[in-house]
């Protein structure tokens, strides 16, 4: 049928790209109704899921039970989910939705017009360890189906996991003297608080009349910046 003919061309294309086992192809389409005709969500998240996206295919469950990989502390599956979008846009209060409903860790593969971008959102135990939140997102360009790339590095679930964030955020978590992901994404973090502060300041240095408090402002910015070039 249709689907089965799509998911056969979409695996030969997605096994060149993106370089996971066969063994953890999986291939269900996943009703987007399910999350916003069941759930209390707000009308603009509906909206988003409405207006924003065609399809969901749950593509591969990366597991030990699927690959050669041993358990991790506290990645137990890597899902991969591709979503065929309407629009090259997608509100990432509709990944945030999802991947507070599927409590497993999760790759989003969005497609549209032949352009392929890869997100991931850094999850971490919340307290009790019950249940992740995700702190940040992290994405790579629209790229072509020759350029998207994804690789399995590591022998366990939680350096599997560690690795995809690193590749998909590129330079913006590029490990320095040995730093851990979350340290990583916590000086991230620290990076771009920083930046804001930076550019409210400088919107206030440029409406501030009175000169001595203009330089107070740009004493204030100067440290901003100093502490930004450290990190």
């Amino acid at each position: 049928n249709t689907f089965e003919h799509f998911a056969i061309l979409f695996c030969s294309f997605f096994q060149k790209s993106i370089d996971l086992p066969s063994t953890t192809l999986f291939n269900k389409k996943v009703k987007k109704e399910l999350f916003y005709e069941k759930l209390n969500i707000t009308p603009a998240i509906k909206q988003a899921f409405v207006e924003q996206i065609k399809v969901i295919f749950w593509k591969n469950k990366i597991a030990p039970a699927t690959t050669n990989l041993a358990e991790g502390k506290s990645v137990n599956e890597i899902e991969l989910f591709e979503i065929k979008l309407k629009t090259s846009t997608l509100d990432e209060s509709v990944l945030k939705l999802i991947d507070k409903e599927i409590s497993y860790h999760i790759v989003f593969l969005l497609s549209y017009e032949k352009q392929y971008q890869l997100w991931i959102g850094y999850k971490e135990e919340s307290e009790g360890k019950s249940a992740f939140q995700v702190s940040s997102y992290y994405h790579t360009p629209w790229q072509t189906e020759e350029e998207i790339s994804l690789a399995i590095q590591g022998l366990d679930m939680d350096t599997v996991y560690e690795n995809f964030v690193r590749q998909i955020a590129g330079d913006t978590l590029k490990a320095e003297n040995g730093e851990s992901l979350q340290e990583s994404v916590e000086r991230e973090q620290q990076r771009q608080a920083l930046k804001k502060q930076i550019e409210k300041l400088t919107k206030a240095v440029r409406r501030e009349k009175q000169f001595n408090k203009q330089m107070e402002l740009n004493k204030e910015l100067k440290k901003l910046k100093k502490q930004l070039e450290d990190l």
